[in-house]
């Protein structure tokens, strides 16, 4: 792993009052670069000037992993040019795992081809403030200009609502969209023609959004950033920062190819490709996509207007298409959903759709995905996974456009205020009357729906073809009952069901199997289905703290493996950026959910505990002998979730058989 490689050179951080250095080892010089995706930057001897803005928020993935001394010591260990400089603000965290950097200050480091050299010392603040952001970019342009520049975020992201810079002695305060371009906007001259910066990063989760490219558009020419989140150890810039010395004169866009190279070859190598997405916007092109994401819009509120039901077949579809940072209950909501995945699966719908995929063709300039990420496009937009009206309030003050933030009001709450009303009349040349309210699932009269058991076997549940209409999703959730004990043990989610739209008609597909780890039953939760791969989410304690495994069965080989494993997202909605890698001897605790027969209350409940070693494997095995209960859940777009009547499977070795309560 990234940490382990460099974990012998953090011990080697020397602080010098003299010269304030980190003296790491013997630096690479850019005549020879360090080559980037298999692409080998030419010396061209520029005198060009570039200069870095790094906003370092250490949070804890410097108290608690080093991830940003990590990093200090990957770029440390280049030899700069005399053009080119990395001005660096610290901060954020409540330790720094080096013997450089203060904790109760915040601090300015300047590291060039003199090395680095601490240059002012401020009272702490906090790095989730714009007031913050802005003093930092004041210091910057006044002492440090350039014929380029480039704004560094480091830290946790959360994505369009939450945004970045996630401040551990602050509460994990973070910078919102608004508040970016507030600091922004306070220091420089703003303009879309000629923004003052030739390229934003976000080493960070999720802020490939477009959201955040509509925030940049007047500040950056280029941005460059990840759909979903990023392990902890970044960017790897010790085989990027070699590029750009090498050839200084590089537009933003080539840097980015660069840096999104060098994360791919980085993820390659420590064997946590699979879910890694970067790309490369052109922020100077942003505008028609813009456009064509308001037209996408307004046909979406409009279609749902003079139809509600097309509410809950557009959120069927968007809600399976792909997503980052979780949106389960086990993960936590960030609701970003691929911008492109969900206009390509609705272009038979919407004709708008289309102008939406072209756009994004144009302005995502360069991306890297791994194949568990295969359908990601670059960009990501807001897509509420849930009913909570706190986020989707927080959401309609950054939106790029106006009309999905009516949509979803429409959507959660049954109607439209003045100001929507008025919206979809100014869309239509037709008089426009206040649309009706859409039927929810508490509407139908489905909760306790009875299931009949066909001849092969399979629990059937039949709504009607109104349920094309009135669902958002549906799965199945299956359960253990311990009459002895008066408990009933849940066991999880899959959506291994066979479902007719046209007739509203779903059958399971239950084979009397189910996940296990280290051979242990576990609860699983699907969280992701694609056409070759669906993806789970297992919760688990792994040496006491609580972790989510992200395990995929990938169809083509048959196979299960598990990716790695996450904290799930916090009541902040900061992601965690630390992919967690399994390591011999850890302590894993397998976890269920447990609740009194009778009751809906569950609550976790250790079943097991196993020693991870390399021969600790995901797998499907045959559920042991006992009755088994399945329940169909269904789910609208308002976010109402109701289920069906049960049905028993009694599990006798390779034999089912069901029987309907």
């Amino acid at each position: 792993m990234k940490r382990l490689l460099t974990i012998l050179l953090a011990l080697s951080l020397v602080f010098s009052l003299a010269a304030c250095t980190i003296s790491v080892q013997q630096p690479q010089q850019p005549a020879q670069p360090s080559p980037s995706g298999g692409k080998t930057p030419v010396y061209t001897g520029s005198d060009e000037t570039w200069a870095i803005y790094w906003y370092l928020c250490g949070s804890d993935l410097e108290s608690k992993y080093g991830c940003g001394t990590d990093d200090l010591i990957e770029v440390t260990k280049i030899q700069l040019p005399d053009n080119i400089k990395i001005v660096i603000e610290t901060g954020g965290t409540k330790r720094w795992q080096n013997d450089t950097m203060q904790t109760r200050v915040l601090q300015r480091y300047v590291y060039s081809s003199a090395g680095l050299e601490l240059v002012e010392n401020l009272d702490l603040a906090n790095m989730g403030k714009p007031e913050t952001l802005a003093s930092f970019l004041q210091f910057c342009k006044e002492n440090y200009p350039a014929d380029h520049t480039m704004m560094l975020f480091w830290d946790h992201g959360g994505g369009s609502v939450t945004g970045v810079a996630f401040d551990e002695n602050y509460g994990y305060d973070s910078l919102t969209l608004d508040e970016i371009h507030k600091a922004f906007a306070n220091v420089y001259s703003l303009s879309e023609s000629n923004p003052p910066f030739e390229l934003v990063g976000c080493d960070t989760c999720l802020m490939a959004t477009i959201d955040l490219a509509n925030t940049l558009k007047d500040i950056s020419k280029y941005l460059v950033a990840s759909e979903e989140v990023e392990p902890g150890g970044g960017w790897y810039y010790d085989q990027w920062l070699p590029a750009l010395c090498a050839d200084p004169s590089m537009s933003g866009a080539k840097l980015g190819e660069f840096i999104c190279d060098a994360y791919y070859n980085g993820c390659l190598m420590e064997g946590i490709v699979d879910k890694a997405t970067l790309s490369v916007i052109d922020l100077t092109k942003i505008d028609t996509l813009l456009k064509a994401y308001e037209d996408f819009g307004d046909e979406v509120l409009m279609a749902a207007c003079v139809d509600p039901s097309f509410i809950n077949r557009f959120a069927r579809t968007a809600t399976s298409c792909e997503n980052y940072g979780g949106n389960t209950r086990e993960q936590g909501f960030t609701n970003m959903v691929d911008l492109g995945h969900v206009a390509r699966e609705t272009q038979t719908l919407l004709h708008s759709a289309k102008s939406v995929t072209a756009a994004l063709d144009e302005c995502v300039l360069y991306e890297i995905n791994g194949k568990y990420r295969s359908n990601a496009t670059g960009l990501s937009f807001f897509f509420p996974y849930t009913n909570d009206m706190k986020t989707y309030r927080a959401f309609t003050g950054i939106s790029a456009c106006q009309s999905f933030p009516y949509f979803y009001e429409y959507a959660l709450t049954g109607k439209l205020q003045e100001d929507g009303i008025a919206y979809i009349k100014g869309l239509s040349e037709e008089p426009v009357e206040e649309p009706e309210k859409p039927k929810t699932l508490a509407d139908m009269g489905w909760e306790g729906k009875s299931l009949v058991v066909n001849d092969e076997g399979s629990a059937v549940l039949t709504l009607g073809p109104e349920a094309n209409d009135m669902l958002a999703g549906i799965s199945f959730s299956l359960y253990l009952t311990d009459e002895k004990s008066g408990v009933v043990l849940w066991m999880g989610t899959d959506n291994d069901i066979f479902a007719d739209w046209e007739k509203g008609v779903f059958t399971d597909n239950f084979r009397g199997s189910w996940g296990a780890f280290g051979g242990q039953l576990v609860f699983m939760e699907l969280s992701y289905e694609g056409e070759n791969y669906n993806l789970y989410a297992v919760p688990v304690l792994i040496n006491g703290e609580e972790y989510k495994l992200e395990v995929a069965y990938d169809f083509t080989a048959e196979a299960w493996s598990v990716l790695g494993a996450r904290k799930p997202v916090d009541a902040n909605g900061m992601a965690d950026k630390n992919l967690y890698m399994l390591e011999d001897g850890d302590v894993i605790d397998i976890v269920w959910y447990m609740s009194p027969v009778g009751s809906t209350n569950f609550e976790q409940y250790k079943v097991a505990t196993i020693t991870y070693g390399k021969d600790t494997v995901f797998e499907e095995t045959w559920l042991p002998d006992d009755t088994y209960t399945l329940v169909f859940q269904m789910r609208d777009a308002a976010g109402n979730y109701i289920n069906s009547n049960f049905v028993d499977f009694r599990v006798e070795g390779e034999n089912i058989y069901a029987e309907p309560r």
